[in-house]
């Protein structure tokens, strides 16, 4: 279980919109160069960037901002936003991202995510951000008539390996986490999942902590940026949560599965 600060570029700033809605939004760096070197001093491994203007468009727009940030980082990226073609991918790969995350286009184009998978399968990730159980797309703005927990099912299927689950209703509102959600999507998944939307503070990420095994990562925007939520104690948490579940799987199954 790790943190992932998250950068959510729009116009080239670092902002955050209020449950999704590019009406209500907040710039808080004009530099997210600068923004994503101060999570790295502060202890982050990972750093989550979504390109809003190219989740809108379909088309990335803020691509110089993130091969920026690579280049003058070591932290690993995980991106978001306009990623509909392989080429896309590719120039992300070449700048070194680590991961890549799909989202509009799980619904809207789904052989294209099958055929991503068959090139990239080890740096994709669905993402699946919810409103009342329902899946939206295209930046938020659309519902996709989807059940999420129809589509987590499919994309376990199909072969992704991450998932990031959004609860909109909560993204950018700092009202607190509900765990379960996470819990229950990871039993879907088959995997542990990265956790978005409504983390508020250091409480959220040790509620999350009591069940790291459905966890693979959280991210955090505005709780941070707003102060409520500071980075290197975040990461310090999540590290002590991911090193408790392990040690708790060592108790339950001290041999390793073996038939001692």
């Amino acid at each position: 279980m790790y943190l992932l600060p998250a950068i959510d570029i729009l116009g080239g700033k670092a902002v955050r919109l209020a449950k999704g809605d590019y009406a209500q939004v907040t710039v808080y760096n004009d530099d997210p160069v600068a923004q994503a070197l101060t999570f790295e001093e502060a202890g982050a491994t990972w750093l989550h960037v979504v390109d809003l203007d190219g989740a809108r468009s379909g088309t990335p727009e803020n691509m110089a901002i993130i091969e920026a940030i690579l280049a003058k980082t070591l932290l690993k990226v995980e991106v978001g936003g306009g990623i509909r073609s392989l080429g896309t991918i590719q120039r992300l790969y070449d700048a070194g991202v680590s991961r890549v995350v799909l989202g509009t286009s799980l619904v809207a184009d789904p052989a294209f995510a099958e055929e991503a998978l068959s090139h990239y399968r080890d740096m994709l990730v669905a993402g699946i951000d919810a409103k009342g159980g329902e899946v939206a797309v295209a930046g938020w703005r659309e519902g996709a008539g989807v059940s999420a927990e129809e589509l987590v099912a499919h994309v376990a299927d199909i072969g992704f390996k991450h998932l990031v689950y959004t609860d909109i209703a909560r993204d950018g509102m700092q009202t607190g986490i509900d765990a379960n959600t996470y819990v229950r999507m990871a039993e879907i998944f088959k995997n542990p999942v990265i956790a978005s939307g409504g983390v508020a503070t250091i409480d959220d990420i040790i509620a999350l902590g009591k069940v790291a095994d459905s966890i693979e990562g959280v991210i955090a925007g505005r709780a941070i940026y707003e102060k409520q939520l500071d980075v290197a104690r975040a990461v310090v948490a999540c590290r002590v949560a991911e090193k408790t579940s392990e040690l708790r799987r060592i108790a339950e199954n001290p041999c390793g599965g073996c038939s001692c």
